[in-house]
């Protein structure tokens, strides 16, 4: 079976020959451990992949977004970073006032075009692998362009400079997914962090108000192109979960471990594909493998069905033992050779 058949056969329950597997690594990780990232690519290659494009940059971009310094993204906000290899933080967002939302222009010269798409489809058909893109984000867009404390203001306020902004940010990004729907990538996948450690951000109906019918929007166009959609969002998202069913998401990756991982199978499991993940702050950074181990079997106890249903990821990130994310995969696939935790 092909990674991509893999990929496909998870997300249709469709009995894989084992859960798909994919490490996200953040350069910090990869940078002090590089033996151990070779030997977990070596273990555990990824069933998943990107296409060989060159896309356009904006004239506004400059630096190095995981470099210590000064990096200013696309939308012409100012990144600051203390750190390398991890991402810094928007210091002074744009439209801090919102007569600045006059001259804002979403970038729209980053959309890639013919001549960036041009060897995309000749790298699909020669890769076996599942190809995901990534769109921009919309919530986390916006409050790196209007801070992030305004924004929360914005949205129980609601000025109409709000919802132009939101649409603003939405449309680009139908934009960037048109432009890749008209390829032959497997997938698209977005990310949006919307929970704290205890709860949604903002209050469940004001998201459903204010930000599902954008998400909707979206992945009803790449369902309807024939493509996989993938939502990344933090934090405790469970009372979204019924949405993002609802309006088609194919795989969630949330943070299991901040919410009640056995009510979420109780309720979902087999309704979704849970792609990853496992806990960032307690499992992955303790030097004992065997809590690796338990928390994947606590997931597939709740989540895991043969059928289908559960991609094994992980992010080898800043704090994460590489012998515990070993740990994680290695368990994976004893618990797909044997059929169950």
């Amino acid at each position: 079976m092909t990674p991509r058949e893999r990929v496909y056969r998870c997300l249709d329950f469709a009995t894989p020959d084992r859960p798909p597997q994919q490490i996200w690594a953040l350069p910090i990780a990869t940078q002090k451990y590089p033996e151990a990232w070779v030997e977990l690519n070596r273990r555990f290659p990824s069933d998943f992949g990107g296409p060989a494009c060159d896309p356009p940059r904006s004239e506004r971009q400059r630096g190095d977004q995981t470099a210590i310094g000064t990096y200013v993204d696309a939308w012409g906000c100012e990144w600051t970073n203390i750190q390398e290899g991890v991402v810094g933080e928007v210091k002074r967002p744009p439209l801090a006032d919102w007569a600045a939302l006059r001259d804002l222009q979403p970038p729209w010269e980053t959309v890639p075009q013919r001549q960036h798409l041009a060897r995309v489809n000749e790298s699909c058909a020669q890769s076996d692998l599942f190809v995901m893109v990534g769109l921009g984000t919309l919530f986390e867009q916006m409050q790196f362009l209007r801070g992030t404390a305004n924004l929360f203001v914005d949205i129980m306020e609601r000025p109409r400079e709000f919802f132009a902004l939101r649409d603003m940010v939405h449309q680009y990004n139908l934009a960037v997914a048109r432009a890749w729907l008209a390829t032959d990538v497997d997938g698209v996948s977005q990310n949006d962090d919307w929970g704290t450690q205890q709860a949604l951000l903002i209050p469940p109906r004001l998201w459903r108000e204010l930000f599902k019918p954008c998400y909707a929007e979206l992945v009803q166009m790449v369902r309807a192109a024939g493509k996989r959609f993938f939502l990344h969002s933090d934090g405790h998202v469970f009372e979204i979960y019924e949405d993002l069913i609802e309006i088609g998401v194919d795989a969630v990756n949330s943070q299991l471990f901040c919410m009640d991982i056995e009510e979420i199978g109780r309720r979902h499991k087999g309704r979704i594909t849970f792609w990853g993940e496992v806990d960032r702050q307690h499992v992955l950074p303790s030097p004992d493998p065997q809590v690796a181990r338990e928390a994947v079997r606590r997931v597939a106890r709740a989540l895991y069905d043969p059928r289908g249903g559960v991609i094994a990821q992980c992010e080898f990130g800043a704090g994460a033992n590489p012998a515990a994310v070993e740990a994680v995969f290695d368990e994976w696939q004893r618990i797909a050779a044997q059929g169950g935790p």
